[in-house]
C-alpha cells in the first residue's frame, strides 16, 4: 500500500482542510464539495484525511462492516448477534466517474436466484464505504444514473438492489466528499444539496508559499515513507484532536441565541428548504468541539455559514457560487445579544476556524498549474480585448426564457441525458436480446420463454424453472441521450444593434439553460471580421459558454462560410474523441454573408457539408424590421435543417418545431 501525502504537510488550503476536519469530528455535518482549478491538492487532501480517521469497530467477517454494538437486522450476511467485535481502519472508498451501477451497489446472481430461490449478493462500493468516506473524483463527470443511486444511498442510508422481484437490502451511511473543476461543467441541483460544506480552492500567487509547495511534493515524490515521517507528531497530534472533539461533541450546548442567528442567515440568503438551516446547526457545533469548548458562539455561525451557503443560493448554472460577506455580517449583527449569552470569546478553546497548528501560514499545495483567469472585470460592462476596426463593446443578454426541445433525429447510442431518444441501460424496455457479457438488466419473460421448451431434457422434476446461461436475456432498453449542442453565432456589423443584440444573447442563454437541464455538452464558434474563431471548444459546462457569451463583441464582416467551416471541423474532431455522441448544430444569424470572393456561394457549398454528413441542425433567424430577405431561411434549407425566428423560439411557439427537424432529416 503506498504511503499518502501527510495532512498536515498540505500547504495552507485553511478552509479546505478545515472543512474535512469538521466531517470528520462529526460525520452528520454531511461531507464536502471541494471546487477549484487543476493542480490545488484536491485530491491529496481528501486522501489524506482518511488516515486520520479513527479505527471502526465491525463484526468479524461480516462484509458490510455491521457495528458489533448495534449490528444491521437486514444485513445479508446475517443476523448477527450483538457482543464484541473487532477494530479496522476507516476506509475511503473511491467511486471511479466510469464505474457501472452493478461496480457501485453490488451483484446480484440472477440464474442462482431464478433456479435456486438464493440471494448470492456481491457488494458493491456502497457497501465497501459503509461508515467510512465516499470520495468521488471529478464528481460533476458522474453519469446520472449513478448520481441518482448515490442520492437515494445518501437520504436512506442503506442501499437497494432489485432484480425481478429478488431484493437485498444494506446499510450504507457514508461520508460523501466529491472533488470537481468548475470548468467541466456542474453539479445537479439535487446532488450538489446533498452535500453538507463546499470550498473554493485556488493555487497562491505568493512565489514563497509556491516554493514551499514545490519543496514539500519533491521531497515526498522522492521518499513518501521518510516524508511522512518527519510529520508523524503532527499527524498524530490532529488525530488526538479529532478523537477528543468526538468525545466533547455531544456536551456542546447551541444556544437559542446561535439557532435564531443561523435561522435569521438562512432566511437572509433565501436559500430553499431546511437542509441549510440544519446543516449550519451541526457545523457550528462542530467547530465548538473542535475548538475545544461547550458553547457555539457568533463566530461558529458565521464560519458556519461561509462552509454551508455558497452552493445553496445559487438560482441556475449562470450564478457564481459565493456569499456576501457584508450582507451575512449585518444579519448576525442584527440578532446577535438574542437568547443565550455566549461566552468569552478569548477563553480557552477560541478560534474554533483554525486549521491543525503549524501549518497556518503555507500557501495551497499544487500539482500543476493554477487554471486560467476570468475573462471579464469586476461589475459594469464586460471588458472587451484586441478591438478591431468597426468593433462594438459587448451587449448585455436579455432574460433568458424556456424554450422548447430541439432534439436530434433517429436513435442514438450516446451518453445518458435528456434530449434525445438513445438506446441505454436505463428506460422503458423495448425488447430482448442475448447479453453480451455480464447480466444487468433481465427480461425476465423472454428467459422463461427460451427455458420453457427444455425443462423436459434437461430432467426438471420440482417447481424450480432448470435456467442456463444461454437461456438469459438482456433487457433492451430506450431512453434518452445527451448531445453536442454547437453554438455557430454570427457576431457581425450587421447583428450590431445593441438591443438586437441582447436579444439574439438572450436566446443562445436560454438554450443554454436547456443543454444544462438535459446533460448536453455545448460548443460555441463566433464569426467576425474576416475569420471565425472556437470561442469554447466542446465542454459540460455552460457557465463557461455562457461567460464566453457575455463577452463577445460585434462588428465588421459577416464570414459566414468561414464559420460554419469551423464549426464542421469542430465536429469532425469531436467525432473521433467521442463517436456516440451525437451532434445538433444551432446557427444563429441573419444569413448574410458578406467579405471574399462569392461569399453567398462559398457559405451554400459549406452548409451542404453539414446536410452531407447528415447533422442534424436549426438555424436561428436574428433578421428584423419590415423588409426581410430570408436569408436564413436558404441556408436552413441548404444544412437541410430548420430555420425559426427568435420570437419563435420561445416554448410556447415553437409546438412543431421538432417535427419540422424530424421531417426534414427523414
Amino acid at each position: 500500500m503506498s504511503t499518502p501525502f501527510p495532512f498536515t504537510a498540505v500547504v495552507g488550503q485553511e478552509d479546505l482542510r478545515l472543512a474535512l476536519l469538521l466531517n470528520a469530528v462529526s460525520p452528520a455535518v454531511g461531507g464536502v464539495l471541494v471546487r477549484g482549478e487543476k493542480g490545488t491538492a484536491k485530491s491529496t487532501a481528501v486522501r489524506a484525511l482518511s488516515v486520520l480517521l479513527p479505527e471502526v469497530a465491525v463484526v468479524p467477517g461480516c462484509r458490510f462492516s455491521c457495528d458489533p454494538a448495534a449490528p444491521d437486522p437486514s444485513c445479508p450476511d446475517g443476523p448477527h448477534e450483538a457482543g464484541n467485535g473487532g477494530m479496522r481502519p476507516s476506509r475511503m472508498v473511491e467511486l471511479p466517474v466510469g464505474a457501472s451501477e452493478d461496480r457501485l451497489v453490488g451483484a446480484l446472481d440472477i440464474e442462482r436466484a431464478l433456479a435456486e430461490g438464493v440471494k448470492a449478493f456481491e457488494p458493491g462500493l456502497l457497501a465497501d464505504a459503509h461508515r467510512g468516506i465516499l470520495y468521488v473524483d471529478e464528481v460533476n463527470l458522474l453519469h446520472d444514473h449513478l448520481v441518482d443511486l448515490l442520492l437515494d444511498a445518501a437520504a436512506m442510508g442503506a442501499s437497494y438492489v432489485e432484480r425481478e422481484g429478488v431484493s437485498v437490502r444494506h446499510a450504507s451511511k457514508f461520508l460523501l466528499v466529491g472533488t470537481m473543476n468548475p470548468e467541466e461543467g456542474e453539479l445537479r441541483p439535487q446532488l450538489l444539496d446533498r452535500f453538507g460544506l463546499t470550498v473554493e480552492v485556488a493555487a497562491s500567487r505568493e512565489p514563497d508559499q509556491r516554493v514551499e509547495v514545490v519543496r514539500r511534493r519533491l521531497a515526498y515524490d522522492d521518499d513518501p515513507a521518510g516524508f511522512a515521517a518527519r510529520w508523524a507528531d503532527e499527524e498524530r497530534a490532529v488525530r488526538q484532536r479529532i478523537v477528543a472533539a468526538r468525545e466533547l461533541l455531544p456536551s456542546v450546548r447551541l444556544g437559542d441565541g446561535a439557532l435564531r442567528q443561523i435561522a435569521a442567515t438562512c432566511a437572509a440568503f433565501e436559500v430553499d428548504g431546511m437542509r441549510a438551516d440544519i446543516v449550519m446547526a451541526r457545523t457550528a457545533t462542530a467547530l465548538a468541539a473542535w475548538a475545544g469548548r461547550t458553547d457555539v458562539l457568533a463566530e461558529d455561525v458565521r464560519q458556519a455559514a461561509l462552509l454551508a451557503l455558497p452552493h445553496r443560493r445559487r438560482r441556475n448554472p449562470f450564478d457564481a457560487p459565493g456569499l456576501d460577506e457584508d450582507k451575512l455580517d449585518e444579519t448576525l449583527e442584527e440578532f446577535s445579544g438574542e437568547g443565550d449569552e455566549d461566552p468569552d470569546p478569548d477563553g480557552p478553546g477560541g478560534g474554533g476556524g483554525q486549521p491543525p497548528s503549524g501549518t497556518q501560514d503555507d500557501g495551497p499545495q499544487a500539482d500543476g498549474d493554477s487554471g486560467a483567469q476570468p475573462e471579464a472585470g469586476d461589475g459594469g460592462e464586460p471588458q472587451v480585448s484586441g478591438a478591431g476596426a468597426g468593433e462594438q463593446p459587448a451587449a448585455r443578454a436579455s432574460e433568458p426564457f424556456r424554450t422548447k426541445v430541439l432534439s436530434v433525429p433517429g436513435l442514438g447510442d450516446g451518453a445518458a441525458g435528456r434530449r434525445s431518444r438513445a438506446r441505454t441501460e436505463h428506460g422503458r424496455t423495448t425488447g430482448a436480446r442475448r447479453p453480451r457479457g455480464a447480466l444487468t438488466k433481465l427480461h425476465l419473460a423472454a428467459t422463461v420463454q427460451a427455458a420453457a421448451p427444455h425443462q423436459r431434457a434437461r430432467g426438471r422434476t420440482g417447481r424450480g424453472l432448470v435456467v442456463r446461461r444461454d437461456d438469459l436475456r438482456q433487457a433492451t432498453r430506450e431512453g434518452r441521450e445527451g448531445n453536442l449542442v454547437l453554438f455557430v453565432v454570427d457576431a457581425s456589423g450587421s447583428m450590431a444593434a445593441r438591443q438586437r443584440m441582447s436579444a439574439v444573447k438572450g436566446a443562445v442563454l436560454s438554450l443554454l439553460l436547456d443543454a444544462y437541464q438535459r446533460r448536453d455538452k455545448v460548443g460555441l464558434v463566433t464569426f467576425r471580421g474576416s475569420a471565425a474563431e472556437v470561442a469554447l471548444p466542446p465542454t459540460s459546462s455552460v457557465d463557461a459558454a455562457a461567460a464566453r457569451l457575455e463577452t463577445l463583441p460585434t462588428g465588421g464582416r459577416t464570414p459566414l462560410a468561414a464559420g460554419l467551416l469551423r464549426a464542421h471541423e469542430v465536429l469532425r474532431v469531436e467525432r473521433l474523441r467521442d463517436p456516440a455522441r451525437r451532434a445538433l448544430v444551432v446557427v444563429v444569424t441573419d444569413g448574410r454573408a458578406t467579405g471574399g470572393p462569392e461569399p453567398v456561394a462559398l457559405a451554400g457549398r459549406a452548409a451542404r457539408l453539414f446536410a452531407a454528413d447528415g447533422v442534424a441542425s436549426v438555424v436561428v433567424d436574428c433578421e428584423s424590421g419590415p423588409v426581410r430577405l430570408g436569408l436564413a431561411g436558404q441556408l436552413a434549407g441548404e444544412l437541410d435543417g430548420t430555420a425559426v425566428t427568435l420570437d419563435e423560439l420561445r416554448a410556447d411557439s415553437i409546438a412543431g418545431l421538432v417535427k419540422d427537424v424530424q421531417r426534414r432529416a427523414a
